[in-house]
Parts: structure tokens; C-alpha cells; sequence
């Protein structure tokens, strides 16, 4: 059976922080979750365009500034979200950029690396106490179909000093991303409260793609009707991974159509790569490194059951 929006469950009570809600996916996500009844946290840049986006959903919804950009901007909004919310039930790290011109955040990083995966590590790192009390919270962090692309963790030249590529430093954030879930799942398994899960939106139609090269855009813009989803739609393997009591911590959803870029919601497979552990752990502590930030959930010390994530030969669509 599809699965579609009607199937998300009441929110009553439940807080979800959800991050560049202002617009595109993020606003899609933050929308339905409030109409269902969660109260609703839009962690946001521009705390003004924020403010117009929360006025444009029907719910309680607040607006929290930040800026993923900045490790600074990140550790005050954590600590704006830890004194207006005791608990947080939904963290979902959404926001991020793809294929930027070279440029760094201001602590150093290489724009889409420090924004879509340092950025949220370190946001994460710092609420996730706030959680783990919490029976049934879930961290989502947003992939994409772009973590196979030219995709492998450059250890050797993570900040791409030496050359850019825009479509591999996307594909490495993006690859990073699902890394994260996937050791961040492996160290929560022994609470027993909390789960990691990743979802991805397919080719969706919004602002994220204005800093793809001309070429590509209008090949994009002509092909859209084609090959591309609503935002609306490509929101909905967010929400699924968020609030489907079926979803187990270590999973990946993804639209269900061809090469997985429309359609419904349903349980996906990521590239084999991403279940490295050994790059998982390594990816892990250079995180921890850079940001400064260190989890309250150590490393594993037992092999993982049902929560593992699966490799590609173990799971089932769902």
C-alpha cells in the first residue's frame, strides 16, 4: 500500500525541530507536522523570513535563528532550544545546499560539507540529550540521490583545498550524511529511546537546485514535468521516516518510481559505500574534531540486531 500523508498519526505533544523550515521541504515537513498536532520549532538563517513562513502554517509554531554555517550560530541556537524546550521528540536536519561556487563557511569548512553534515553533527550533538528521556524520538537527517555521485568522505582533502568539484563535495556531504545516521543509529541501539533514520526526497522542485550550472538547469527546467516532484511530495520520505511506527532506527526512505525520483515514500537502499563502518567511525571522529563537539552516547561495543542499518542485500521494500 502507498503510503501517503493521510497516514501520519496525531503529533499532540510532541515537539519537532526542524531545520531551513522556511521554505522548500522543510516548510513542507513543518507544515503537515502541525497540522497534526506537534508543536513545531522552524530553525532557521533569516529569523525574518522565518517569522513569514511560521505565519503561513496552522499550528503552534515558533521560529528558532540559525545558521548552520556557523559552529557559533549552532551552539546558540542550542542553547535557545534547550531553554524554550524541556524535550524534543523530532529532530530533523534538513537544510542544506548543493553545488555551491567554492567557499567556505567561517570556521574553515568547504561550504556544502560544513553546512549539510558539520553543521548538523554539531546541532545534533548538543540537543541530543534533549531526546534521549524521550520514548519514540527520532533524529531524521535529509540525504540525496546525490550521495552516489562522484561520492567517497576525501579524507585526505576534506575541505577541498587543493581542487573543487561541486558535484563531489555535494556527493560527499550527502554521503556524510547518511555515514552520520548510520554510526549515529549504531550508538543509540543500547538506550533503547531514540532512533536514527534517513530519508531522501528525490529530484523535487525547489530552491536547493538555483546553484546548479546554467546547462544543467535548463536541461532540468525542460525535463521537470518528467523527472521532478512537488516539493509537497518530495517531503513525504521525511515525514514517513519521522513519524511511521513501523520505521526502525538505521533505515533509509526514498520515493518508490524509477530510480528513485518521484513517488511514494517507501524504505530504500543507499549506496554500498555508505555501510562502511570503518569510514562511518573514522568520518565520526573527524567530526568531533572539527566541531568541537562530543555526543553523549559513546561508540558501540556490541554488534547491533534489528537496528542495524541493513546492507543492500537485506532490505525489503516497505
Amino acid at each position: 500500500m502507498k503510503w501517503t500523508e493521510q497516514q501520519i498519526p496525531r503529533q499532540d505533544g510532541r515537539v519537532a525541530v526542524i531545520t531551513g523550515a522556511n521554505t522548500g521541504l522543510g516548510f513542507e515537513t513543518a507544515r503537515r507536522l502541525a497540522e497534526h498536532g506537534a508543536s513545531v520549532v522552524l530553525a532557521v538563517r533569516d529569523a525574518e523570513k522565518g517569522e513569514l513562513a511560521a505565519a503561513r502554517i496552522s499550528g503552534d509554531v515558533s521560529v528558532q535563528e540559525l545558521d548552520l554555517t556557523s559552529l557559533d550560530s549552532v551552539r546558540a541556537a542550542a542553547a535557545g532550544l534547550r531553554a524554550s524546550h524541556p524535550r524534543i521528540d523530532l529532530l530533523i536536519n534538513n537544510a542544506g545546499v548543493m553545488y555551491t561556487p567554492k567557499q567556505t563557511t567561517r570556521d574553515g569548512f568547504e561550504m556544502q560539507f560544513g553546512t549539510n553534515h558539520l553543521g548538523h553533527f554539531a546541532l545534533t550533538g548538543l540537543l541530543l540529550d534533549l531526546l534521549l528521556p524521550v520514548p519514540g524520538s527520532r533524529v531524521v537527517t535529509v540525504s540525496s540521490t546525490g550521495h552516489r555521485i562522484n561520492a567517497a568522505i576525501y579524507f585526505d582533502d576534506l575541505q577541498w583545498e587543493r581542487s573543487y568539484s561541486r558535484s563531489a563535495a555535494y556527493g560527499q556531504s550527502k554521503l556524510a550524511n547518511l555515514m552520520f545516521t548510520y554510526e549515529l543509529q549504531r550508538r543509540l541501539a543500547a538506550h533503547g529511546t531514540t532512533a536514527a533514520v534517513a530519508a531522501h526526497p528525490g529530484i523535487s522542485n525547489t530552491e536547493l537546485a538555483r546553484n546548479t550550472p546554467p546547462v544543467a538547469r535548463r536541461l532540468i527546467t525542460w525535463l521537470a514535468p518528467v523527472i521532478t516532484q512537488p516539493a509537497a511530495a518530495g517531503a513525504l520520505p521525511t515525514l514517513r521516516a519521522a513519524t511511521d511506527p513501523s520505521v526502525l532506527g538505521g533505515q533509509y526512505y526514498g520515493p518508490d518510481g524509477l530510480a528513485e525520483r518521484r513517488g511514494s515514500p517507501r524504505l530504500v537502499t543507499s549506496s554500498p559505500d555508505s555501510y562502511d563502518v570503518t569510514v562511518q567511525q573514522r568520518l565520526w571522529a573527524v567530526s568531533e574534531d572539527l566541531t568541537g563537539v562530543r555526543f553523549p552516547v559513546g561508540r558501540a561495543t556490541a554488534e547491533l540486531t534489528t537496528h542495524e542499518p541493513a546492507g543492500p542485500e537485506q532490505l525489503t521494500r516497505g
